[in-house]
């Protein structure tokens, strides 16, 4: 009777453990190394074999029956209190999800993105050509001679193997043969091949390398060909994408007499600009106190050589061209001191001045604003 009394009293304990914690004491009180139901079995030995038999059944039996009632009372407190977790924890959808990182346009593909823009609302068609060229179209057709300083080994990439025609390769120092390539296909689909308005930008290479030349820079040429073109025409469209660009009404030029073997006349131009904090603000006279002139781009009345080399006649047709570097024009509008780190693929850098993609930084909604 005795190993009964403590059986029923030991279930009753377990029975009425409403925390997994007294579960566990309970367990140990009646199955642990000290338990009782265990000290009960270490009594058998002094007993005889008949009644270490069936008092060992008995002790036995308890032992199971704990131990079935345990697993089952665990089994219902784990799934209580499991259930009143999931109901004191909430998740609020309503919040951001952590930004993940993303790239950023690079400062060329937003100027470009810009210039093409302000030159689309002027009338102006975008134009390519390739960026292997042969000498014809990169400096003979442009007026340039043979003795011409641009031609020489150490300012031009030279390829070793010459074209079908065998004319030199090289790679574009600039991108007017486009000019060149573009009045040429005009010619061939209308004979008379004019007007037209067309930018051509591009990559283009030199051999040339330190804070403010790389050897593979960016540039931006316009050409416009039709009747009665002259220098007011010129200056209007340079005044009227400057000031678009620098987004000021206060762009002040100054045209300086030059000398370009694919323009006559021509000029250079420079733009009035101030210091401050360390870099250049375009805006003003450079005449006036605390400005300067910097120069910005050159251009000039398309010669008339470079006109019948394009196919077209030059006493019907006259025009103006002008180039400008895109990596100086983005130097220049976003503080930038290094044309070398453009190309250096450093993410920092990147993370300074890029754009973000999803702003669509263009003007006609805003300049985008860094990332």
């Amino acid at each position: 009777m005795e190993i009964e009394a403590i059986g029923k009293r030991l279930m009753a304990t377990v029975e009425a453990a409403s925390t997994t914690e007294e579960l566990e004491a309970a367990r140990v009180a009646a199955l642990g190394k000290n338990g009782e139901l265990t000290a009960l079995l270490k009594t058998l030995g002094s007993m005889s074999p008949e009644e270490r038999v069936s008092e060992g059944k008995r002790i036995n039996e308890w032992k199971a029956a704990l131990s079935g009632t345990i697993a089952a009372q665990k089994a219902v407190l784990d799934s209580e209190a499991q259930n009143a977790r999931l109901a004191a924890e909430t998740l609020d959808l309503s919040l951001p999800a952590p930004e993940a990182p993303r790239g950023s346009v690079h400062p060329i593909s937003q100027v470009m993105d810009e210039l093409a823009e302000i030159f689309a609302d002027l009338g102006f068609a975008v134009a390519t050509g390739p960026e292997i060229e042969d000498d014809w179209h990169n400096f003979t057709a442009l007026n340039m001679p043979e003795t011409h300083p641009a031609r020489a080994m150490h300012d031009t990439f030279y390829f070793p193997d010459r074209s079908a025609q065998g004319r030199e390769i090289v790679l574009r120092t600039h991108t007017s043969p486009v000019q060149i390539r573009t009045m040429l296909a005009c010619v061939k689909e209308n004979p008379g091949g004019a007007p037209l308005r067309i930018i051509a930008p591009g990559r283009v290479y030199r051999s040339d390398s330190d804070a403010t030349h790389t050897p593979m820079f960016h540039q931006i040429e316009a050409l416009v060909i039709d009747r009665d073109i002259h220098l007011g025409h010129l200056k209007w469209t340079l005044e009227t994408f400057l000031k678009a660009f620098f987004e000021r009404d206060d762009i002040v030029l100054r045209l300086r007499p030059s000398y370009f073997p694919f323009t006559e006349p021509s000029v250079e131009v420079d733009v009035g600009y101030a210091s401050e904090g360390g870099r250049r603000v375009v805006g003003g006279s450079g005449d006036a106190p605390g400005h300067a002139w910097m120069e910005v781009l050159g251009s000039g009345m398309v010669n008339h050589r470079v006109i019948a080399f394009g196919g077209l006649d030059p006493d019907k047709w006259q025009g103006f061209a002008f180039g400008i570097g895109v990596d100086r024009l983005a130097m220049l509008k976003y503080g930038m001191d290094d044309l070398r780190a453009f190309f250096d693929g450093d993410v920092r850098w990147l993370s300074h001045y890029g754009f973000s993609a999803l702003d669509v930084p263009t003007l006609s909604g805003g300049v985008g604003t860094p990332v």
